[in-house]
C-alpha cells in the first residue's frame, strides 16, 4: 500500500509511505533470482531513487561502474559480497557500504535463506528506466555493453565469482 500525505499550503505531497513488499507504484518486477521494489522515484532524475531488492537465490549483477551515480547498500537480511575498486567486504544485516561513482563494483548474494537489501542511487539518474527495462525479461541485466551505457553505466565484466 502506498499513501500520501499532503502539505495544506499549496497541495504538494509531503510524504511518502510504501508498506513493506509493496512497491511505490503497485507494480512487480523480477530479476529471476530476484525481485524488486521501488520504493523512492524521484519526479525527475536528481532526487535519489531507492530500491528493495530480494533474493531468493545466489547471485548479483556483472561488474561496473555508474558514470554519475553513487550507489549506497545496506543489508536488511542475509549476506552479501561486494567488491569497490579493489575492496572486497561483507555486508551483514545493519551493514551498509557507499560505492562511489566511476569506482568499479560488484556484488552479489550469498544467504542460504533469503535474503533484501536497499540500494539507493544518488543522483538517481536513469537508474528507475534501467530497472523498468531489465526487468520485463525476469533475468538479471544482460551483459550488453549498449544498454548500460545508455543509462548511464558502463559494463566491465561478468557477475562476482565466489568459487
Amino acid at each position: 500500500m502506498v499513501s500520501y500525505s499532503v502539505q495544506a499550503s499549496g497541495g504538494l505531497p509531503s510524504v511518502l509511505r510504501v508498506a513493506a513488499g509493496e512497491d511505490q507504484f503497485g507494480e512487480r518486477r523480477g530479476l529471476g533470482i530476484s525481485t524488486i521494489a521501488f520504493k523512492v522515484c524521484p519526479q525527475d532524475g536528481n532526487g535519489t531513487f531507492i530500491l528493495e531488492n530480494t533474493f531468493r537465490g545466489k547471485g548479483g549483477p556483472a561488474r561496473h561502474l555508474h558514470y554519475d551515480q553513487d550507489e549506497w547498500f545496506y543489508a536488511l537480511e542475509g549476506e552479501f559480497v561486494v567488491e569497490v575498486g579493489q575492496e572486497r567486504l561483507r555486508l551483514r544485516p545493519g551493514d551498509s557500504l557507499l560505492a562511489p561513482r566511476r569506482v568499479p563494483h560488484v556484488w552479489t548474494y550469498v544467504g542460504d535463506a533469503p535474503g533484501r537489501i536497499l540500494i539507493a542511487f544518488m543522483p538517481a539518474g536513469r537508474m528507475e528506466a534501467f530497472f523498468r527495462e531489465v526487468t520485463k525479461a525476469n533475468a538479471m541485466p544482460p551483459q550488453d555493453p549498449e544498454l548500460w551505457r545508455a543509462h548511464g553505466m558502463e559494463l566491465l565484466g561478468p557477475p562476482l565469482s565466489l568459487e
